[in-house]
Order: structure tokens, then sequence, then C-alpha cells
């Protein structure tokens, strides 16, 4: 999840744009701001992957802002004017986005950032997690499971059912949606619908925007179905 932050003084336009991080699956809304110096001491003070900024603003202007943002997050101008993107190259800001823009565009701007993110993540030697399995609590012992075991996930408020190859009854643990999906790798898992994520390699009925696990159907849900039908996309014949 890259931690995303909107800034545009424009309440309307930053609303749009506030659609649009929460409609992306691999967007997380940190914060979103009409003040620029505002959006300064929060981007200073937490840290943030990714910001959408506006250029002309009062006080402190989109361009100078990210100046001050160098070596920090990705940032991807929000502009009504075309005559920036000099300016923008000169800042290597990832991408430029001229209003109105569709959500279409947006995405294809948020994609552009993800992959920086991940070529930088991968020139990083980090100790963590691993892509093989994880360790959950349930009925109150600590569970190893192998994730390409897993077919799918459904949230219950503060927990989470778990449905496995081969197991009669999904496991049950208290742990958020949010949680677990943080410890997902992303090239396998996806979250299709605000309740369901799925294991994109144990797919292999999709009908009338559902996906069919047995006797189960997963509903993709509508902010959801963009994300989800570009990975249909990418590995259709």
């Amino acid at each position: 999840m890259l931690r995303t932050v909107a800034i545009d003084d424009e309440p309307l336009a930053l609303q749009l744009v506030v659609n649009y991080i929460k409609q992306t699956p691999f967007l997380d809304l940190k914060g979103s701001f009409t003040n620029p110096l505002e959006a300064l001491s929060f981007l200073q003070e937490n840290e943030v992957d990714f910001v959408l900024l506006d250029i002309r603003m009062p006080d402190l202007s989109g361009t100078k802002l990210a100046a001050l943002l160098k070596d920090g997050p990705r940032v991807v101008f929000t502009t009504a004017y075309q005559d920036y993107a000099i300016e923008g190259y000169k800042l290597d800001v990832v991408d430029y986005l001229v209003k109105p823009f569709s959500y279409d565009s947006f995405l294809a701007a948020a994609l552009k950032v993800k992959d920086r993110m991940d070529v930088s993540s991968s020139k990083q030697v980090v100790v963590e997690g691993n892509n093989d399995f994880l360790f959950i609590k349930s009925d109150y012992k600590v569970r190893r499971i192998n994730l390409a075991d897993i077919l799918y996930l459904e949230g219950l408020k503060d927990y989470v059912k778990v449905f496995m190859i081969g197991q009669p009854k999904p496991l049950l643990s208290q742990v958020t949606m949010k949680q677990l999906e943080s410890k997902l790798p992303t090239d396998k898992f996806m979250r299709i619908h605000k309740s369901f994520i799925v294991n994109l390699n144990r797919i292999e009925i999709i009908e009338r925007n559902r996906i069919v696990f047995g006797e189960e159907y997963i509903p993709v849900g509508d902010q959801f179905k963009s994300a989800f039908q570009e990975w249909v996309d990418k590995n259709f014949l």
C-alpha cells in the first residue's frame, strides 16, 4: 500500500482526487489538504510515499513544495495548466495530469508511482516477512498457513475468515483486513471487494463480475473493478 496525500486549494478538485485514491486498492489515503503550508507540516512529520499536488496555490506553489520534498515521496502534478511540464521534468515528478482528468489517467499515473517504488524497494536489503507463509492466531493457537493454499479471505469487522484448499471450514482470526492485506504479496493477492481478498493464482472461473470458488461466488466491488479488470486484461488471450 502506498501512503498517499492529496493537495489542492480547490475543494471540488481535491474531493475528486480523494475519491480516485479511495477506489484504488494499492493506495492508502493519509491526508488531504487545501492549505499547502499545512500539507508541508504534515509531510515533514509523517512518512508518505505518494503526493498528488496542484501547482497554482496561494502562499506556497506546488512546484516550490515539490522542490522541498526532494528525495522524499513521489510526486504527480494535478493542474489545469500545461505550461509547467518543463518544471515538472526538472523536479523529477513521476507524471503530470492536466485537469479535468479521468480515473483511467489517474490510475496510469498511480501505477507509474507504484512501479518506481517497487524498483526502489527491490534495491534495498531489508529483513521482512516472506512470500510463502504467514503465522496467524486462531482458536488460541498460532498457526502457520501457506499462502499458496489460500483461496480467499473474508473480512468480518475485527475478524477475518481464511478459506483454504482442502479445509472444510475457514480459519477465523482476530485481525483486520487492512492488517492482513499489508502482509500479503500484491502480485499474488488482490482486494476485489471491501470484504474480500482473493488469491489471484487460484482464480479459475470469472462469471458476471463474480469470482467462482466451487459453490461460492465472490463479488467484485465497483471501486475495485478497474484494477481487477486490468489484471484480467494482462492475462487474457
